[in-house]
């Protein structure tokens, strides 16, 4: 398998994703390399790093996500692999979950998307966007209540 990381998609990438049918709520995985230094176009913030760069950008679309019903359901370093092999391991995994892929075109093509893709441009080395539906019975809260497999509702009585 081959495995290449890049910051923006081709413009084939661009149109078969969001050319796909919208079939509902889908969570994204983000599989994040950062570069060691910021980038900026401008040359600012020489000191920076990536992480913080992106930080600055994960700070500002989280609130995006929430504005158009999704949320970001889980964000972290990555510290190991258990399976498999690549040539150089990501830096941080988020998982980011929207309401349709309606919603994820309207934000990433937003003014308010455009105004901080600076930050995500200086500190993405690249990464990686994998679109998932949840499976038969693991639908977010409202989507066939009575048939969810894990109920976290329920998480309280079980610990």
């Amino acid at each position: 398998m081959k495995v290449v990381n890049t910051v923006f998609p081709s413009p084939e990438q661009f149109q078969e994703f969001f050319g796909a049918p919208d079939d509902g709520p889908f969570v994204m995985v983000n599989l994040l390399k950062f570069k060691e230094k910021a980038e900026y176009a401008d040359g600012s913030e020489p000191g920076l790093s990536g992480r913080e760069a992106y930080a600055r950008y994960g700070a500002v679309v989280s609130g995006l996500v929430e504005a158009l019903g999704g949320r970001i359901r889980y964000s972290g370093a990555v510290t190991g692999l258990l399976l498999g092999e690549v040539e150089e391991m990501w830096d941080a995994v988020a998982l980011a979950e929207y309401p349709s892929l309606a919603a994820f075109q309207a934000m990433a093509l937003s003014p308010e998307m455009h105004a901080i893709e600076h930050h995500r441009k200086a500190g993405l080395a690249g990464q990686l966007n994998i679109r998932t539906r949840p499976a038969p019975g693991f639908e977010p809260p409202g989507v066939h209540d009575t048939q969810r497999l894990w109920k976290p509702e329920k998480a309280d009585a079980v610990n």
